[in-house]
């Protein structure tokens, strides 16, 4: 298939660009980065599923189970007799060997009351395990969380090395973390992509118009560059601060009824619809309200009677045979 492409279509496609060294690098780092983040979130939403069966007191005391403040409680005490017994002064230590700095007070008298909170309490063999299973967890949390640390100071030493790194930082919203991220997956090759349209495309963010008759419709593109996607979402929220452009299309969408996941998408046009299906003014039926004629009942009795071309089934009239043979004379 691809060499009878080439044999006959050679003239609708083009040499494939390769991008330098330096930019592979920074997308591998990238990639390493962003997979790295997955991969603690899936830990942390497994954790999550723990706690619930067993110490939901942690759930309501910690809404990030990612942060340090959980993870350093959550070593201490993984099970809820153990959080129970934690006083102001152990909640604070675990806080500063988080990293905590400020309202340390405050957070630690929180966490205390939200952990002595009435639950329905578990075994002590259930609680053991269960307890096991959530100190691995938060052990495995910390070490990603350190790792992430590394490759995110290497990605930034990289990128910067990069001669458009400049050039992409310069737009409203994006970083070093989010700009090695869009400069990895977009490529540094300057002839990659014939039209911005076509970079569009790659991205995700263009949509998909189908139409047939008087049916048009305006879908999202799925099928994309997960991790690209992923980056210019984050993008489109961080321009809000650095944009008064971006910040002014978000409010006005926000005004007219997007969520506030739609808002940064922008304006779209309304579907077009048939006049005879606009939902204005709305149509109130009754409850015996029929839209048109009734149907002939299904069940009617059917038998087979001579026509003009042979043996036909036809319905059974309740007028006599006479009438319908004088009916019919001209």
């Amino acid at each position: 298939m691809l060499a009878e492409m080439v044999r006959t279509d050679r003239h609708n496609h083009r040499q494939v660009a390769a991008d330098s060294d330096l930019a592979a690098g920074v997308k591998a780092l990238a990639r390493a980065h962003q997979s790295m983040i997955w991969s603690r979130r899936a830990q942390a939403n497994q954790m999550r599923s723990a706690l619930r069966e067993f110490y939901p007191a942690a759930l309501a005391a910690f809404d990030d189970l990612t942060s340090s403040d959980a993870v350093q409680v959550l070593r201490v005490a993984p099970t809820p007799a153990a959080g129970a017994a934690l006083s102001k002064t152990q909640i604070a230590a675990a806080l500063r060997r988080g990293g905590r700095q400020r309202g340390i007070t405050t957070r630690a008298a929180t966490i205390q009351a939200a952990l002595r909170a009435p639950q329905l309490a578990p075994s002590p063999a259930i609680a053991a395990a269960m307890g096991a299973s959530v100190s691995a967890s938060a052990a495995v949390i910390t070490e990603m969380t350190a790792q992430i640390a590394v490759l995110e100071e290497q990605l930034a030493a990289d990128f910067e090395q990069h001669p458009d790194a400049r050039v992409v930082r310069s737009l409203p919203g994006l970083g070093t973390i989010l700009g090695a991220r869009v400069l990895g997956e977009f490529g540094d090759e300057p002839d990659r992509y014939a039209t911005a349209k076509s970079r569009k495309n790659y991205a995700g963010t263009s949509p998909i118009t189908r139409a047939s008759g008087t049916k048009r419709i305006v879908l999202a593109r799925h099928v994309r560059n997960q991790r690209l996607a992923d980056a210019i979402y984050l993008w489109a929220f961080a321009a809000l601060t650095a944009s008064p452009g971006a910040r002014a299309c978000y409010d006005q969408r926000r005004a007219a009824g997007d969520t506030h996941h739609q808002a940064p998408a922008g304006p779209r046009q309304p579907p077009r619809r048939h006049p005879a299906r606009l939902p204005h003014p709305p149509h109130r039926l009754q409850r015996n309200h029929r839209l048109g004629p009734p149907h002939q009942p299904r069940n009617h009795p059917r038998r087979l009677t001579t026509c003009s071309r042979g043996m036909s089934s036809c319905r059974v009239s309740s007028r006599p045979l006479r009438q319908l043979a004088i009916a019919s004379r001209p």
